[in-house]
């Protein structure tokens, strides 16, 4: 039984549910969770959970979820995963704290991908799944929207500082999302009435006088014109102090800074810039894609033609090859554990070698010192072993290892030199990449 993770998955848009909010931890806990556990298995569908983890995995059944309460168990808390083993994939904790601590039912929720959510009788389920919760479990606030909207958006926080937001939490209406639900302080901050008269797909009042506001009825979509104006309108209904304009125009402009770009990557580098698009928060990815797609990396210049090589100048040659070995394997002992792939010296290695540079942002979190003397020397080894080993080249050894060279077709290329350009910036890093230099290379060896 293997359950999805997120984090091994596509990174895409998903639904995420935040909900808080509180039981008496005074009744049995299993009669205080059969309201939420009834809700869960009679509106979640097709992503209800299939895998309880607390210790260890088990196969979803609410025998399974005491164990694991029960095994998590600390003196003021405890919690459990909820997933599944089939699409779509689903993230979701479920946390309980106890007195003296306030006590609390904390569930986040995350289902992959959002466009699941397109279809309206989905949506419906999974409102009508909140609305139990919520009439059951009073919030001060609770919602459930894009994740990569909310980033954008600066949820949780709106920008308030941390102390801030712990002090007065969700204390006004800072940003309408595509389902909420409104403790009855907001409730009353804003007036009940006003509330109840929100124009949205659908504002309802519970039982203990909190209300559910539903902007769109269905959240796949959230980013279309009409949906947003729909957000705009409840938001500036909401908040009279806002400007509906200026509420809408910024709602645009996320939409905008949303919309899916087609990648046009330079093909020498498309591998490397495509890992590194994947490494950004979502909200930040389709903005650098549209960079890259202009970005050109500047032409290799680390070389020179064959006749005008510089001669082997080392008394051993032979001891000089196995030098370079021995420093391309203090590359393979620095990355292993990142870039289990720096193993096999191949060009699909070149690219894992120079993302992961680039993640740890390398030519800055070391000292320079340490940078010119050892891994220069190393990252230089190991790119002229991969163009030995798979380009047919001939090493040329030098005694200044900035003047060793390797022998591909009708040019000598000049791996050190490459390294050392290559490990003086962030963005040196891609701009004198070793993906790039290799496939260069490539071109040119016939």
């Amino acid at each position: 039984m293997k359950r999805l993770k997120l984090r091994d998955l596509k990174e895409e848009d998903s639904l995420q549910l935040d909900f808080n909010g509180a039981f008496d931890p005074r009744a049995a806990l299993e009669d205080e969770l059969e309201p939420f556990l009834q809700a869960l298995e009679m509106h979640a569908g097709e992503w209800m959970p299939d895998v309880v983890e607390g210790k260890r995995q088990r196969k979803y059944a609410r025998a399974a979820i005491w164990k694991a309460l029960e095994e998590e168990r600390q003196e003021r808390y405890t919690h459990i995963g909820l997933y599944r083993t089939k699409w779509p994939a689903l993230d979701m904790t479920l946390r309980l704290w106890f007195p003296p601590l306030s006590p609390q039912l904390d569930i986040p929720i995350q289902v992959r991908p959002l466009s699941f959510f397109a279809e309206a009788e989905r949506c419906r389920q999974f409102v009508e799944m909140v609305r139990a919760w919520a009439s059951r479990y009073p919030v001060s606030h609770a919602s459930a929207h894009s994740i990569a909207d909310e980033e954008l958006a600066g949820a949780p926080d709106f920008g308030r500082d941390e102390k801030t937001s712990r002090r007065d939490g969700f204390d006004k209406i800072y940003e309408v999302f595509w389902l909420n639900v409104f403790g009855t302080r907001l409730v009353e901050t804003v007036g009940r009435e006003r509330m109840l008269s929100t124009p949205a797909h659908r504002v309802e009042e519970l039982p203990n006088g909190s209300v559910l506001l539903v902007t769109w009825p269905t959240a796949a979509d959230f980013a279309s014109d009409a949906a947003r104006l729909a957000q705009a309108r409840a938001h500036a209904h909401l908040r009279p102090d806002l400007d509906f304009s200026t509420l809408l125009r910024t709602l645009r402009e996320r939409s905008a800074t949303l919309a899916p770009v087609e990648p046009r990557f330079h093909p020498d580098v498309a591998p490397l810039l495509s890992r590194v698009v994947d490494d950004r928060a979502l909200h930040e990815r389709q903005r650098l894609i549209s960079e890259f797609n202009h970005y050109q990396p500047p032409e290799p210049d680390e070389w020179l033609p064959s006749s005008a090589a510089l001669p082997s100048d080392v008394a051993d040659p032979q001891r000089a090859l196995g030098h370079y070995g021995d420093l391309a394997e203090h590359l393979v002992a620095l990355l292993h554990t990142q870039v289990p792939s720096v193993f096999d010296e191949t060009p699909l290695s070149l690219t894992e070698v120079d993302y992961q540079f680039w993640h740890q942002d390398f030519p800055t979190v070391f000292e320079r010192h340490h940078i010119d003397e050892h891994a220069v020397p190393a990252i230089g080894a190991y790119l002229g072993q991969v163009l030995v080993r798979h380009l047919g080249g001939q090493w040329i050894p030098r005694q200044k290892l900035e003047e060793s060279q390797v022998r591909v077709g009708h040019r000598v290329w000049l791996p050190f030199v490459r390294a050392w350009r290559y490990m003086r910036s962030r963005q040196s890093l891609l701009d004198s990449s070793l993906t790039q230099l290799y496939r260069v290379a490539e071109r040119h060896r016939s």
